[in-house]
């Protein structure tokens, strides 16, 4: 793969075009150059694993001048290659996420408790933070493929149709769940995801109160999910873990009955083990 200079492209990396075309006017302590080097990163993706500059400009709402700045930085540093036109992520990458969840250092705690259960039930487990309106996986210890879309550790997903987002949300204060489902686009994603937003509220407070949640079909057909808090040292939620399933393997009523005491139990250690941490 070729790798041209960063002196090459005089023109370009001196351009006065060098932003975006909508850039937000905040504070003197937000650097903006920074934020669309972030937004060139999260312009790449499973459905965009390789861009063109133009492509990359495009997704990330900068100029060209701008965009292609960012990327012989990024080319630069090892963060991106570039193939002909194409650019691509390069491994280093992982780098950034790693970083994350080394600074969590229970997840090495808590990922033998996660694969116990999974041995134990033969169901996958999944641990999840909560980030805006979505979930992020940050560990996932899979039994089989149980859905159609691929998830791994750094995949997103809605959190008002997921019983990880669901306990995550309800660690948020009620004022603030209120006002994030009444802003929050609710698509549909089967004919079961509830959509409303005052019955999702009342949903999310009965899950607070009862300490887990169970998900049926909502976010994929014949997926259904149980899901249980991990709090902070401070009692705060912070993370969630689930067990997910088919439908019919095991039935919902048997997930109640079997799995959801060996899930609450499996979190309860995982707390433990957050409590223990000097």
């Amino acid at each position: 793969m070729s790798k041209p200079s960063l002196l090459s492209t005089p023109a370009a990396i001196a351009s006065s075009e060098d932003g975006g075309a909508h850039d937000p006017k905040p504070g003197d302590s937000y650097v903006q150059s920074f934020a669309r080097g972030l937004a060139v990163l999260r312009s790449f993706g499973a459905r965009s694993p390789a861009q063109t500059l133009t492509e990359v400009a495009a997704a990330a709402g900068l100029t060209r001048a701008g965009a292609r700045r960012i990327l012989l930085t990024l080319l630069h540093l090892g963060y991106v290659e570039m193939d002909g036109r194409l650019f691509r992520l390069t491994p280093k990458v992982l780098e950034l996420g790693f970083a994350y969840l080394s600074s969590l250092p229970v997840w090495t705690q808590a990922q033998p408790v996660m694969e116990d259960l999974v041995q134990s039930l033969r169901q996958s487990c999944s641990a999840a933070v909560l980030d805006g309106d979505e979930i992020v996986y940050v560990l996932r210890v899979p039994a089989h493929k149980i859905m159609s879309i691929n998830l791994g550790v750094g995949s997103r997903l809605p959190a008002y149709s997921t019983s990880l987002g669901r306990v995550l949300l309800a660690g948020l204060p009620d004022e603030v769940l209120s006002q994030r489902l009444a802003a929050a686009a609710l698509p549909a994603h089967t004919p079961q995801t509830i959509v409303d937003p005052q019955r999702l509220l009342e949903i999310i407070r009965q899950v607070r109160i009862q300490g887990w949640c169970m998900v049926n079909e909502e976010l994929e057909p014949g997926l259904v999910s149980l899901a249980a808090p991990v709090f902070d040292r401070n009692g705060r939620v912070v993370a969630a873990i689930n067990l997910s399933g088919q439908v019919n393997n095991p039935t919902p009523a048997h997930l109640l009955e079997h799995c959801l005491p060996m899930l609450l139990a499996a979190a309860a250690k995982i707390n433990l083990l957050v409590r223990a941490q000097k």
